[in-house]
């Protein structure tokens, strides 16, 4: 992980280059911006940017380590408000579609990284991979909840829903692609109890 804590607690420059790489990695792709471009406006010094981080790709890596704290958190949060085990999967469901309608809405971080890093053995491709397994294993696991079959061959088919939705949501009305999508989690829910 990176270096750059101070006392325990991140240091201003540190969250101040995090944040603009964030942006902006997320806003063009991870290979087009370069570390100049995230150290000039981030306002810090060439020094700076590696007394935090060791290059870019830890760097990015603290990128992507920050989405998925987020993605967590906000599935945690979907979940702590809902009842049944059926409501958990929609709570997560929708809060995947508020993502969706969110203004500057470019699609799924992950997918897109995973789309500029195609090596399986590159620390980024593993990070994407970690994220995703997660992923599946918290669906997996709410939809063993629901029904009595076993669950893996309904929460691949929600990932990929997600997956289809999250590329859709940045291409066409996304008010049109988190109903679709929406329809689709419900249909997985159906089929879990029919």
């Amino acid at each position: 992980m990176s270096r750059g804590t101070e006392s325990g607690s991140t240091s201003e420059a540190r969250a101040r280059l995090l944040g603009t790489a964030t942006r902006i990695f997320y806003a063009e792709g991870i290979h087009s911006v370069g570390v100049d471009r995230v150290i000039a406006e981030a306002q810090v010094t060439r020094a700076t940017l590696y007394r935090h981080f060791s290059g870019k790709e830890e760097l990015v890596l603290a990128y992507l380590d920050q989405a998925d704290r987020g993605l967590r958190a906000q599935a945690e949060a979907a979940l702590a408000g809902a009842g049944s085990a059926a409501d958990q999967v929609r709570a997560v469901a929708r809060s995947i579609t508020e993502g969706i309608r969110s203004p500057g809405f470019r699609g799924c971080a992950f997918l897109n990284a995973v789309a500029e890093y195609p090596d399986p053995a590159h620390p980024i491709h593993r990070a994407v991979l970690a994220h995703r397994q997660w992923f599946l294993d918290t669906v997996t696991d709410l939809l063993a909840r629901v029904g009595y079959d076993p669950a893996d061959a309904a929460g691949r088919h929600l990932v990929m829903l997600r997956d289809g939705a999250m590329a859709a949501g940045c291409l066409f009305d996304p008010e049109l692609i988190s109903e679709t999508f929406l329809q689709g989690v419900e249909g997985i829910l159906a089929a879990r109890t029919a």
